[in-house]
C-alpha cells in the first residue's frame, strides 16, 4: 500500500464492517424477528388460538405479534406486514391468497335443542330468536332461506363472539359460521339447530403489500395457515 492506502485501510475496514453487519442485520430481518398481522378477533379466538402453540413451537426465531380489527388495514400508515380478511379476495394495492372458504349453519345450546327439537325447516327458524351480528356475510343464508328471518333477531349484539356466548348460555339461536363453531360443536358446548348449511359467500385471505408478501417470514407465516386451512 502507499501511505495514503495505509491511512485510509482503518476507515475502510470499519466502513466494510458495519456494512456487513448492517446487510446481516437486514437478512435476519427477513428471516426472522418481529411479524406484525391484523385479523379479526373472531377467527383469531375460535380458529387461530388453539393452533398457534405449534406455530410458536416450530418458529421460535419468529416473533409474532398479532392486532386484532375488523377494518381494512391501511399498510402504508401502519407497521403491519399482513392480514387475515375475510372477503371476496379483491382489495386494491396488496396480494391475497385464499386460505379457505366458510358456510353458514345456526347452531344453539344442547339444552335449548332438548326444549324446542330439532328445526324441521330452516324457514321455522323465524320462529325462535336468530341471534346475528350485522353483516353482508350473512346474505347467502337470507337469500336461501327469506328475508323475513332476518326480523327475528332479538338481541343486538354486534360481535360475533358475543353471539356466541349467548347462543351457548341459551339465550338464542346464532347464525354463525362453520370456521368459529366447529371446535364448539366438537366439544359438545353447541350444536347445529337445524339440518342447514349454506356456502358463504366471503373466504379467508391471507393479505400483504408486494414488498412483503414473499418476505421470509411472511412466507413461514403464510404457509403454515395454508396447511392448516
Amino acid at each position: 500500500l502507499t501511505p495514503a492506502g495505509r491511512k485510509l485501510l482503518p476507515g475502510v475496514q470499519r466502513g466494510l464492517a458495519e456494512l456487513r453487519q448492517a446487510v446481516q442485520a437486514i437478512s435476519q430481518d427477513r428471516q426472522e424477528g418481529v411479524l406484525n398481522v391484523t385479523m379479526m378477533p373472531s377467527i383469531l379466538q375460535k380458529w387461530l388460538m388453539p393452533r398457534l402453540h405449534e406455530f410458536y413451537n416450530l418458529h421460535p426465531e419468529i416473533d409474532l405479534r398479532i392486532n386484532v380489527d375488523n377494518d381494512l388495514v391501511d399498510f402504508d400508515q401502519t407497521d403491519m406486514h399482513a392480514a387475515v380478511r375475510l372477503g371476496r379476495g379483491r382489495w386494491p394495492g396488496v396480494k391475497a391468497v385464499k386460505l379457505m372458504d366458510d358456510w353458514i349453519l345456526p347452531v344453539c345450546s344442547r339444552r335449548m335443542l332438548e326444549e324446542i327439537g330439532t328445526v324441521q325447516s330452516p324457514r321455522d327458524l323465524k320462529k325462535h330468536d336468530l341471534l346475528f351480528t350485522p353483516s353482508a356475510v350473512w346474505d347467502p343464508w337470507f337469500r336461501e332461506f327469506g328475508e323475513a328471518s332476518r326480523d327475528s333477531r332479538r338481541a343486538l349484539l354486534n360481535d360475533s363472539i358475543s353471539i356466541l356466548m349467548a347462543a351457548e348460555q341459551g339465550e338464542g339461536i346464532a347464525l354463525s359460521r362453520w370456521s368459529l363453531v366447529s371446535r364448539d360443536i366438537g366439544a359438545g358446548r353447541l350444536v347445529p339447530a337445524a339440518n342447514a348449511i349454506i356456502r358463504s359467500g366471503w373466504s379467508h385471505y391471507f393479505v400483504a403489500p408486494p414488498h412483503y408478501f414473499d418476505l421470509p417470514k411472511v412466507a413461514t407465516f403464510r404457509d403454515w395457515l395454508m396447511e392448516h386451512c
